[in-house]
């Protein structure tokens, strides 16, 4: 299996992150609209994260270059939309380990801050935290949703590094050996 792995192209690696990152809005989309769970602020940066690597994965996939440059270009691009992503649910995380003393107090909702603040201080304001990012709204297997979050952002990353790894292994001629018998 590895060794078809490796044949990927970078439409392929492209595909494959732009269909997780469409299970994953799917999944946020159907929590909001089905299970009527709003959104806190940090959950509306992950999922603007989770978009940003969508796009980069969909750029590519149309794109699909050919050569290491632009496999490059979009693992990188790809590398650090999940990060951010991987950082935004890792603090969200964060918050909701925090004690209830020392929860911050819940802000003004994201929209209303968009509209009154510069954008700088709205991304300081939600980074930061509010009340409304630590309440664990509802947790499966004993994880709450941003640590199922994290995981996907976990897992999405195989994409980045999977258009990394292509470059690297043709940089440094490594090719997986595979199994005895298999070419």
């Amino acid at each position: 299996m590895i060794w078809e792995v490796e044949e990927w192209g970078v439409r392929r690696w492209c595909l494959a992150g732009l269909a997780f990152c469409v299970l994953m809005m799917a999944v946020a989309l159907g929590l909001e609209h089905l299970a009527g769970m709003e959104p806190c602020p940090l959950c509306v940066f992950q999922r603007m994260a989770v978009i940003a690597a969508g796009a980069v994965f969909l750029v590519g996939a149309l794109h699909a270059p050919r050569d290491r440059a632009g496999a490059a270009v979009y693992g990188l691009l790809g590398l650090i939309a999940v990060a951010v992503g991987i950082a935004l649910a890792g603090r969200h995380l964060w918050l909701q380990s925090l004690p209830a003393d020392q929860v911050p107090s819940c802000g003004p909702g994201l929209d209303y801050m968009m509209e009154v603040l510069p954008l700088q201080q709205v991304l300081a304001t939600v980074l930061t935290g509010s009340g409304e990012c630590a309440e664990v709204g509802a947790t499966l297997l004993g994880l709450s949703l941003p640590g199922w979050t994290l995981i996907g952002f976990v897992v999405l990353l195989l994409a980045p590094l999977g258009l990394l790894s292509r470059v690297w292994r043709r940089d440094h001629g490594y090719r997986w050996q595979g199994l005895p018998g298999r070419d």
